[in-house]
């Protein structure tokens, strides 16, 4: 290799040009490569080394490459949850690109076990599960991402969650050097949170899951897709159907990618519907808010009321390349859009929905790679982490 504005590849004493590829065993790595295209916002800068993993066999060679840089490795899954820094990421980062489903018998209980390679999609899995008979993730349909990503922030939608179905998943261990094996008891799955969610320490290799034979779906238990369906809410419908009425749903608020051409650069739902106290409960009821009680014990309140309450209208711009979707109470990029530009967007949002309704939004967005700069403080926040949206 040739030298490149002076700088060298850590993992050699040759110097290397961006967006330039060398093997490591059967593994491609490639300097430089642009981020942006891999991320459905498509923001962001360079990662210092990029590998696209195919063959889970090729990992150990991906984990010996990340020793040889000082930051945090990455994983990505299909980008569809990740806001990139405008500067990229100045570590290794993998795209975990592994795909398989295996039948792996039955539980005691009569469950269903299938085993998932984590770089399998989601809705091809919930499209296999369909095809098969068995009912857990039926509502789960049109949600895009990876399956090693599901139970990063516990995936879940119209009465669904991956904790509903998952029974263990393998991991590497960054702290342990070594593959562990995780029940689903020790993730700390709950309300779009696990152990994973914002920690460096693993990243997830393969995942068990436990489904049950049936024709039938589980209770539909939203109002909005037992309307489409013309049933009564808590009916349960042919696992076809009820995915068809979920997937109409999704449609009409943007919610599935490639739905809308306008709304393309998105993530889904930038912000959490987040929890909230017994009083602020009561007060919210009163004006009439979307407040729900979840599996997990917590009280929550629509993000989506909160952005509307918040006098934010539908299309409407944030700052420059950051506007709010043309169908639904979240943010998506246009043109010129850019990793700090879009922050500012999500502070703002934040501000004006706290100000105007006196409960705080969370951001459900994974930061990758240095956070841009505030500019009151000087100062950027590390933000990077093995994540695999």
């Amino acid at each position: 290799m040739t030298e490149s504005a002076g700088s060298r590849d850590p993992a050699t004493s040759c110097p290397s040009y961006p967006g330039t590829k060398e093997n490591t065993t059967d593994m491609r790595v490639t300097h430089g490569a642009p981020l942006a295209p891999m991320t459905t916002l498509g923001i962001g800068g360079p990662a210092a080394a990029f590998v696209d993993l195919h063959d889970a066999a090729d990992f150990p060679s991906f984990v010996e490459l990340a020793g040889t840089y000082d930051d945090e490795p990455v994983c990505l899954g299909a980008g569809s949850n990740v806001l990139v820094s405008d500067l990229g990421c100045a570590s290794a980062v993998m795209r975990m690109n592994t795909r398989g489903v295996r039948w792996a018998g039955e539980t005691a209980d009569g469950r269903t076990l299938i085993e998932v390679q984590a770089g399998h999609p989601l809705v091809d899995l919930v499209a296999t599960t369909i095809d098969e008979g068995l009912s857990g993730m039926e509502m789960l349909v049109g949600i895009p991402g990876t399956t090693g990503a599901t139970p990063v922030q516990n995936v879940g939608a119209y009465g669904q969650e991956i904790s509903d179905t998952l029974v263990e998943v393998t991991a590497w261990d960054w702290a342990l050097g070594r593959s562990v094996t995780m029940e689903a008891a020790a993730c700390g799955l709950g309300h779009r949170t696990s152990v994973f969610k914002g920690s460096r320490r693993w990243t997830l290799l393969k995942l068990v899951f436990g489904l049950r034979r049936s024709e039938l779906s589980a209770p539909v238990t939203y109002r909005l897709v037992a309307t489409e369906l013309d049933v009564p809410v808590g009916s349960r419908v042919p696992l076809s159907e009820a995915a068809g009425a979920v997937l109409v749903v999704r449609r009409s608020k943007g919610m599935v990618l490639g739905c809308c051409d306008t709304d393309r650069r998105s993530v889904g739902s930038v912000f959490l519907s987040p929890e909230i106290t017994p009083v602020q409960a009561e007060r919210l009821r009163a004006r009439n808010a979307p407040v729900n009680e979840f599996p997990d014990g917590s009280t929550r309140v629509s993000a989506s009321w909160l952005i509307r309450q918040a006098g934010f209208e539908l299309g409407a711009p944030i700052v420059e390349g950051v506007r709010i979707s043309s169908l639904h109470y979240t943010l998506v990029a246009d043109e010129g859009a850019s990793a700090a530009e879009f922050t500012r967007a999500i502070d703002i949002v934040q501000e004006q929905a706290l100000r105007r309704t006196g409960v705080r939004l969370t951001p459900e967005v994974d930061f990758v790679g240095e956070r841009p700069s505030d500019p009151s403080s000087g100062r950027g926040r590390a933000t990077s982490w093995p994540v695999q949206a």
